[in-house]
């Protein structure tokens, strides 16, 4: 037997280095929110002749056009702007075109409204309270106890943060955006995290009803030493699929890949590391 629980303040001491990284990063820099949220307009545009960053950006500033992001990546150009309508993309891709000569073809204009992407927040943050409401009450019966509970919640509530975090210094240097795509990255985290904890807490409570909870914190380190093989194979099996994604992928689902991949490292971690010491502590606390 293992005993895991003895290091649990190096556990601790990571989760909040890594939260804290990605707080520094979202305050500093912050957090890009994709049009599916905010409403706007993603255009790209593939040109004949390499343009000069200046001169597009005061071309859109004289048409009067509000935007956020203009990146320029060898001979396409990729722009963020508030909601446009067709008329409005057509008549832009006009003044470029007259602007830098040769041709400008059109390679995506995406577009979403303001109220179309307030809908979204809504929905999210209901599908987000829902899942860990249920996740509460379906623990807290299987288990015949709200430690485990709320053990479990804590620990996807690190998750989240963690996935946040990490996430954020990738948005950073790669310009990725919080979209729909990563709402569903971080519901399947959830979820996995959930999964892997309730794996753990079965066992324990295996070894609780055997000696019971006086000994919490061996059953605890005998649980963990016999789940930990079996996680480790099930994560990694995972972790080796989407790493293939990354690189072979196509690059519209990869940061949706790599946020997948953040959520299952994370999920692998917090299930034996968060959520198993927080259910001791809570135990514990019980006693006294």
């Amino acid at each position: 037997m293992i005993n895991f629980l003895k290091y649990k303040f190096i556990y601790l001491a990571i989760s909040l280095f890594v939260i804290f990284v990605g707080l520094f990063f979202i305050l500093r820099f912050g957090l890009p929110i994709s049009i599916d949220f905010v409403g706007g307009s993603n255009i790209s545009y593939l040109l004949s002749k390499s343009p000069d960053k200046n001169q597009i950006t005061q071309l859109i500033n004289k048409s009067g056009l509000k935007y956020d992001r203009v990146d320029i990546n060898k001979n396409v150009l990729d722009l963020k702007t508030e909601s446009l309508s067709e008329k409005q993309e057509n008549t832009l891709r006009k003044k470029i075109k007259a602007e830098i000569g040769g041709k400008v073809d059109l390679l995506l204009f995406e577009s979403v409204g303001p109220s179309v992407g307030k809908e979204a927040i809504n929905k999210t943050i209901i599908a987000s309270i829902l899942g860990v409401i249920a996740i509460l009450i379906y623990i807290g019966i299987a288990f015949k106890g709200f430690n485990f509970a709320f053990s479990a919640i804590l620990a996807l509530f690190h998750d989240m943060l963690v996935l946040v975090s990490v996430y954020s210094v990738v948005s950073y240097y790669f310009h990725a955006e919080i979209d729909t795509l990563f709402i569903t990255a971080a519901l399947t985290t959830m979820s996995f995290s959930v999964h892997d904890t309730i794996v753990i807490f079965d066992k324990i409570r295996e070894y609780i009803k055997e000696q019971g909870k006086q000994n919490i914190r061996e059953s605890t380190n005998k649980a963990l030493t016999e789940t930990m093989v079996r996680s480790l194979n099930n994560s990694m099996t995972i972790v080796f699929m989407l790493l293939a994604l990354i690189l072979f992928g196509g690059s519209t689902i990869k940061f949706f890949i790599i946020a997948l991949l953040i959520g299952t490292i994370t999920g692998t971690y917090s299930s034996p590391f968060v959520a198993a010491p927080i259910l001791v502590w809570l135990e514990n606390r019980k006693k006294k």
